[in-house]
């Protein structure tokens, strides 16, 4: 049945299948993560159960994503053994001890603290339950810090000499760890996982604001999504621009793809669109605004831009699929920022939450965040081929020795069960999302039971409950 096909690149589109997969949901974790640990400080502060609800909303979110996280991951790592066993085997020593670290440092943070955060604020008080949210946001960062340490060490390794039997061996691990793409891979990542959960917030609290424009919970939602659009889709474009810079300097090759440029240029013009044709080695029916790529890529007028057919043939990435996703990433971008300026026109005249064509396109948006996710992946995975490690190992290099059929099959489980498992567990991300943030706020999150009472910061040994009252009885300001 699969004997037409390729077992490496079989191996290839399975590895790409469960990556994407995988990605979507760190991508939204992380982000959702520093999002409850602001909200529950919020709530801290101001002593007002709505943030509170909120926060209980889109914990039971969170726990759904994140769990659907580490079994995507898990899955995902088996393959290094399974198809990829000549990479493991000599990439090992390196890139074996990175994914240690993000286990002991930054999993075992996230799993000791996630159960406290998700049960434990009944139990353990305010303060410890605080700090245990913020070891949860903290340590979703410590593992994007070191699974973007180690892809970008395949992009731009550094650090390293070669054994006698072939396999990258640390010689800095300074310089490993942090190689010359990681900090710039590392901020764009993360601001990414920031304006994914931004979108997925703001689309959720629109939602409801159709429907409500009083919902107190759901104007929480979109006040602070709109806010993080405005701020951090900017810094997004700039990081980005900075990140393709570094890219140039270190993988021009992955560039000329991205720009559509298949011979090198002065003054090279900025491509808008077109239809690239990699057998032919030219972009046709391009729309081209003269000069702007170069003013981009090199900050000069006149600069030179290499074009894909100045690198050897088989060391060219294919221009087809990258020229694309890059665009439809970048377009994405400057979208999130135009959301993001509406918002804040909208918040100047007063009608932030009355603006339904604002709150339809929030709605829109709230996939953005995950599609721009994704390009980004697939130009920078696609963008580095034919190599795994960038310039050193090449991909069919790379692969174990393994039958087709057997590639093919799994290919085929893989996304039977992943369809079955992940669409359902996404089904059920979608009916939480689709209850009203509000409907929490007719309980009291705290019961009259002593558990549910915690010492209050302003008051030193006295308590309170946040957002008025006395649990105990009578109204006194909160203190009993």
């Amino acid at each position: 049945m699969f004997e037409a096909f390729n077992a490496v690149d079989l191996a290839r589109f399975q590895f790409a299948f469960t990556v994407s997969a995988h990605i979507i949901f760190p991508a939204f974790s992380i982000g959702l993560a520093s999002y409850l640990a602001v909200l529950e400080g919020l709530w801290i502060y101001k002593r007002d159960d709505a943030w509170l609800t909120v926060f209980n909303y889109w914990k039971k979110v969170f726990a759904v994503v994140f769990g659907m996280g580490v079994v995507s991951g898990i899955v995902m790592s088996y393959q290094f053994g399974t198809n990829w066993s000549v990479f493991s085997d000599k990439t090992g020593p390196i890139l074996g001890p990175l994914m240690g670290y993000e286990v002991l440092s930054a999993f075992f943070l996230e799993a000791g603290f996630l159960g406290v955060m998700l049960f434990g604020l009944h139990r353990v008080g305010y303060r410890l339950h605080f700090f245990a949210t913020l070891m949860v946001a903290i340590g979703t960062l410590f593992s994007a810090f070191w699974i973007l340490s180690v892809n970008s060490w395949m992009h731009t390794p550094a650090g390293f000499g070669i054994n006698d039997a072939g396999q990258f061996v640390p010689t800095d691990w300074w310089a490993a760890i942090f190689n010359p793409s990681f900090p710039y891979r590392l901020v764009h990542m993360v601001l990414a996982a920031y304006l994914t959960t931004a979108f997925v917030v703001g689309g959720v609290g629109a939602w409801h604001l159709l429907r409500d424009a009083r919902d107190r919970g759901a104007r929480i939602m979109f006040s602070m999504a709109m806010w993080m659009a405005l701020i951090v889709a900017p810094l997004q474009i700039v990081a980005g621009d900075f990140h393709g810079l570094n890219t140039l300097e270190h993988q021009p090759a992955k560039v000329a793809a991205m720009e559509g440029h298949y011979e090198t240029h002065d003054g090279a013009p900025l491509i808008l669109f077109g239809i690239p044709d990699d057998s032919a080695g030219e972009m046709r029916y391009s729309l081209e605004i003269p000069k702007l790529g170069s003013m981009i890529l090199t900050h000069e007028w006149d600069g030179t831009v290499r074009g894909l057919n100045s690198f050897p043939a088989d060391e060219r990435p294919g221009a087809e699929i990258v020229f694309w996703t890059f665009r439809i990433m970048v377009g994405l971008g400057f979208a999130m920022v135009a959301v993001g300026l509406w918002s804040a026109l909208a918040r100047w005249r007063g009608r932030l939450f009355e603006g339904r064509r604002l709150q339809w396109a929030a709605v829109l948006m709230a996939p953005a965040g995950f599609l721009a996710v994704l390009c980004g992946w697939i130009t920078t995975e696609v963008g580095r081929q034919p190599w795994t490690v960038y310039g050193l190992l090449r991909t069919s290099d790379s692969a174990s020795s393994m039958d087709a059929s057997a590639v093919g099959i799994s290919l085929i489980v893989f996304i039977v069960v992943y369809f079955a498992v992940f669409g359902m567990g996404t089904y059920y991300c979608l009916r939480l999302m689709a209850q009203s943030p509000d409907a929490g706020l007719e309980e009291d999150p705290w019961p009259t039971r002593t558990a549910g009472i915690v010492p209050g910061p302003a008051y030193g040994r006295d308590y309170y409950r946040p957002g008025g009252g006395n649990p105990g009885g009578g109204d006194d300001g909160g203190q009993s």
